[in-house]
């Protein structure tokens, strides 16, 4: 089983007990980490792809040890200018290992679907439309097949429903 998951600003492919370098994490050597920004999981044939991240999903990782990378030499120059400017950077990562990833997405998603029906139904049931947004009024108006609703403005979409 393998996942992408955002890390500090990137993308990685990780698998169980894989060690990756990412950018300096906050945390003891030690530490235990879970990443929920799991893009994509993949097991065989069986891919679940995210929307842009998959609910529920975890890969929980520990840091291995703090370290800092290669330097990298920057040297700008202009030719005939007498201008060198020579400058290093070493960036500062941590090693962490992949210890598990979870997906437990269906039942998460499902029960927040459920939960934003039932929400939609008590503000179509409550009398007093004007506390609703146009995107709103104009779904109800959809709702009920009312022609035109698109153009309509907030007081038309109320007078139309009621």
């Amino acid at each position: 089983m393998y996942a992408i998951v955002e890390i500090a600003g990137q993308q990685f492919k990780v698998a169980k007990d894989q060690k990756v370098f990412v950018h300096r994490l906050a945390g003891e050597e030690g530490d235990s980490v879970s990443f929920d920004k799991v893009l994509l999981t993949g097991d065989g044939d069986d891919i679940t792809l995210g929307a842009p991240a998959i609910e529920g999903a975890l890969v929980d990782a520990k840091i291995t040890r703090h370290l800092k990378g290669d330097k990298v030499i920057v040297f700008k120059k202009k030719r005939r200018k007498g201008y060198r400017v020579k400058n290093g950077h070493r960036q500062a990562l941590t090693e962490i290992s992949i210890e598990g990833i979870s997906v437990n997405g269906k039942k998460a998603t499902s029960a927040k679907k459920e939960e934003a029906k039932s929400t939609k139904e008590d503000k179509a049931s409550n009398n007093d439309l004007s506390s609703n947004t146009v995107a709103e009024l104009r779904e109800m108006a959809k709702e009920k097949g009312v022609e035109g609703y698109s153009s309509m403005k907030k007081a038309e979409l109320i007078a139309a429903l009621s």
